[in-house]
């Protein structure tokens, strides 16, 4: 089995979850692996709790890329991976991880998958999800407040800093580099079919 990477890109709360929960619903869990760009955040607990809450987790340099890139050659030689686990409530990796097995399909998913030149150059499909931003923004919020223990006052302070910020500054300018883009997010199906019939074509 060769697996085929699949990097899907977008703003934060753009959708690129729900497009990749329906990529498994159409293909089987047994089929098709999601890895998440989330995953790889740089392990902050070396400094203060205070000073952690206060990083620009928005910006590439956030992200361990050289850890991400490794488990996605190791999967594509057929290797399996242990992905770390991130708490996003006091900005530290857990102590445990997840072991990803090599899949046909693994969906890369994550704002900055495509800003990345050694991931893109993995992908055999880059997908970007381009999504309003109030539409994202109050995705987000709901989100933050509710899975991450944030409070408002926390995430509206960090949009305006280092979110909306780094989106137009990273992540936007990386639907350059898609193949497809898919306008609304999850709910465009006429843009997902075209995505599951590119999907067709790559695994055929």
């Amino acid at each position: 089995m060769n697996p085929v990477l699949i990097g899907i890109a977008g703003g934060t709360g753009s959708g690129k979850t729900a497009i990749a929960k329906k990529i498994i619903a159409d293909y089987g869990a047994t089929e098709v692996e999601v890895m998440e760009q989330d995953s790889y955040y740089k392990d902050l607990s070396h400094i203060p709790h205070e000073e952690r809450a206060s990083q620009n987790y928005d910006h590439p340099d956030a992200i361990d890329v050289g850890l991400f890139e490794n488990h996605l050659t190791s999967l594509l030689s057929g290797n399996s991976v242990q992905v770390p686990s991130y708490d996003f409530s006091v900005h530290i990796r857990r102590k445990k991880s997840r072991t990803i097995t090599p899949h046909h399909v693994i969906v890369v998913e994550g704002i900055l998958v495509l800003h990345y030149t050694q991931l893109r150059n993995l992908f055999s499909l880059k997908v970007f999800v381009d999504t309003p931003a109030d539409i994202r923004y109050i995705r987000r919020l709901n989100r933050d407040i509710k899975e991450r223990g944030r409070t408002i006052e926390s995430v509206v302070s960090q949009y305006l800093k280092t979110v909306r910020p780094m989106h137009e500054q990273f992540v936007e300018p990386s639907k350059n580099f898609a193949d497809i883009i898919v306008p609304g997010g999850g709910q465009n199906e006429a843009a997902v079919d075209l995505l599951r019939t590119k999907i067709n074509s790559i695994i055929a």
